[in-house]
């Protein structure tokens, strides 16, 4: 009764066939859910004179139709003859109208998979705060989804349209690089307090954002598809900070490295804000941090940022020395901490590779490595990210290997007789090494220096408080006469109950003794 092809083109337009065994009117839809209302749905038909018509509507209920004001389905033939009605049109894979479903994603049968696509935020006539976020993950795509990020786009940029690989052969789809929101396995859904959130609608506010889904299909699985994102709120009830995100850490190309057999490895990336006033165009003013989200891959153990000032080191930004790849949310600082123009911001990050008898090489993909910390600070600027990395080549040399340029420098890397010790050379290296820093703005621009490593001091911690040490012996005797007498008035208590009560008594009162015998003693 009913034939339907249809395909893609790398413009991520597709083409539909729907021919059908009647005369009159054709119709195709897509439904969330499989039934009527809230699907989107095309129609067409012939008129008895043979004139056409073709209209983009969605289903209110069971009864009501209604036509798009957006017509986002394009007829490209209608014919009818005495057994078939044929309609052939085209749609794009997201049309932006909130009333035509997104058709989902294809993803492939590759380990790893950086799914990229722009998209237009809200049009609103005046200011609007974004004050929270949720990710929206596909059911049973869970363990599929790597991570999800909503980069601002500059309005200057000029972005490509479809969806392709971030970082592949089109460059044009790494445009965008102000991390708005962001989502990482084991992370929820935030809510920005109340003084601060997002900034959309006005002239300085960003139009597109560039959609980014990290799929990790480890065991190759193939005809799996996607609808997963982020569900955006936003409101007019303005607050009153705009936020801005920096994202600090590792610069992940091209130079990092872990060895293998690691117990315990430690990188660095820095970040000097003191070129901030030059790229962002005006002066900077004070970046006060309100929460952050820390990133590695699956052989980070640790992650923490440290804050310098004039070469002191002020204190810890944020640390998780318990790092767990499964539990990455986004997470409040216990007081504002403020980071002024020329401050420096030290990200180091503890890796453990025991299980691996390779390097392990900073990358996308979920094997390899990041070492990453986004702060989340007000009022924004427009500078996007600040991340370092070290000199390769003098890393290599110290490891007592040749190499005249960066891709020298890493290859060499595999020569390495990896044991302990050379692990640890490489390490003290890595951290003695210059350190380039890489500076970027909302629109592209882009500006490298050069920096030091500094030690990183741990405060002490606090002293610990042990409440039995307050507790004199005539304590311990009344607190044990007091159970014993609980035990002599539960007589309505069952003999069971009757045992463990006594057993307990029995145990406090050696303990007890223990104590008065060892005070005699002494």
């Amino acid at each position: 009764m009913v034939y339907l092809r249809w395909d893609h083109d790398e413009q991520e337009m597709m083409t539909f066939e729907l021919q059908v065994h009647t005369t009159g009117w054709v119709a195709f839809g897509f439904s969330p859910h499989g039934e009527l209302p809230g699907s989107d749905v095309v129609i067409g038909g012939v008129f008895p004179n043979g004139s056409i018509y073709f209209s983009d509507c969605h289903v209110v209920d069971e009864a009501t139709l209604e036509e798009d004001e957006s017509q986002d389905y394009q007829l490209l033939s209608l014919t009818e003859d005495e057994t078939f009605t044929t309609m052939l049109f085209t749609r794009q894979l997201q049309t932006c109208d909130l009333n035509d479903l997104d058709i989902t994603f294809a993803v492939p049968a590759e380990e790893t998979k950086y799914a990229c696509t722009f998209i237009p935020l809200p049009m609103v006539k005046q200011k609007h705060h974004i004050y929270k976020f949720e990710p929206v993950i596909t059911p049973h795509n869970i363990t599929l989804i790597h991570h999800i990020l909503v980069y601002a786009c500059g309005n200057a940029s000029v972005l490509p349209s479809g969806i392709d690989d971030c970082y592949g052969a089109d460059p044009d789809f790494a445009l965008c690089s102000q991390v708005l929101v962001g989502w990482a396995v084991g992370g929820e859904s935030y809510q920005f307090p109340d003084e601060a959130a997002f900034s959309i609608g006005t002239p300085l506010d960003p139009q597109y954002i560039r959609l980014e889904i990290h799929y990790s299909n480890s065991d190759l699985l193939p005809g799996l598809i996607d609808s997963s994102g982020v569900r955006i709120y936003y409101t007019p009830e303005l607050r009153k900070y705009d936020v801005g995100t920096l994202q600090t850490g590792i610069f992940i190309f091209p130079v990092h490295f872990i060895p293998p057999g690691a117990e315990s490895y430690r990188s660095y990336g820095l970040c000097n804000t003191s070129q901030f006033d030059e790229m962002n165009g005006t002066p900077v003013p004070e970046l006060h941090v309100f929460a952050y989200l820390l990133h590695t891959h699956l052989s980070g153990r640790g992650v923490k940022a440290a804050q310098y000032r004039n070469g002191e080191q002020l204190g810890i930004i944020c640390e998780d020395n318990k790092y767990d790849f499964t539990l990455q949310e986004i997470r409040d600082m216990k007081e504002i901490l403020t980071i002024k123009p020329g401050d420096e911001i030290l990200v180091e990050c503890r890796f453990q590779t025991l299980d691996r008898s390779g390097i392990t090489f900073g990358g996308p993909s979920t094997m390899n490595e990041m070492c990453l910390a986004f702060l989340f600070y007000y009022p924004r600027n427009n500078i996007s990210s600040c991340m370092g990395y070290p000199d390769i080549l003098y890393i290599a040399h110290v490891l007592k290997q040749e190499a005249s340029d960066t891709v020298e420098g890493m290859m060499a890397m595999d020569f390495v007789d990896w044991d302990n010790e050379t692990i640890k050379i490489a390490e003290k290296a890595a951290k003695e090494a210059d350190q380039v820093v890489v500076i970027k703005t909302i629109n592209e621009l882009q500006k490298s220096e050069r920096g030091l490593i500094r030690d990183i001091i741990i405060p002490e911690r606090a002293a610990c408080h042990n409440i039995s040490e307050n507790l004199s012996l005539s304590d311990l005797r009344a607190a044990t006469n007091l159970r014993l007498a609980a035990v002599h008035r539960s007589e309505s208590s069952t003999t069971k109950e009757m045992a463990s009560l006594s057993l307990l008594s029995l145990t406090q009162l050696v303990f007890a003794w223990l104590i008065l015998s060892s005070e005699l003693k002494m």
